[in-house]
């Protein structure tokens, strides 16, 4: 059976790639009787997700092997590390999100960099945030 040609339409491809890492934190600025006030750890997951009008290599967004560097980053100074000794801001999602987009940008190549369209992390199964980039 033969492919029958097909108008190809216009727009942008995604793609998105999941790294893990285990943690500690505490939120200090909350009330001490609130849960999240008192130390406890996640399984974090962290998902970039990254957009082009047009494929790079054989039909890459990017090669996710690529982004091994945000997978070392992760490793080294986050995976069972307390967040809030680490970090110089209260590690709640949301502004881990915004960091993370902040340290991609500023350490991916330029091209890789460009490309990123959201950071989303994960505490739980059930909750998450996402950061999105801002277009330039």
């Amino acid at each position: 059976m033969e492919t029958a040609p097909v108008p190809l339409p216009s727009g942008r491809f995604t793609i998105g790639k999941t790294f893990d890492f285990e943690a500690g934190h505490r939120l200090a600025s909350l009330p001490p009787e609130h849960k999240c006030s008192r130390q406890h750890g996640h399984s974090y997951e962290v998902e970039v997700v990254l957009s082009a009008s047009s494929l790079q290599g054989p039909g890459f967004v990017t090669d996710f092997g690529d982004l091994s560097p945000f997978k070392q980053y992760l490793d080294s100074e986050l995976d069972h590390h307390n967040l809030y000794e680490v970090l110089d801001f209260e590690p709640t999602s949301e502004l881990l999100a915004q960091y993370l987009a902040g340290w991609f940008i500023t350490n991916m190549p330029s091209r890789i960099a460009r490309q990123l369209t959201a950071v989303r992390v994960r505490e739980t199964q059930r909750s998450w945030a996402q950061f999105d980039v801002a277009a330039t």
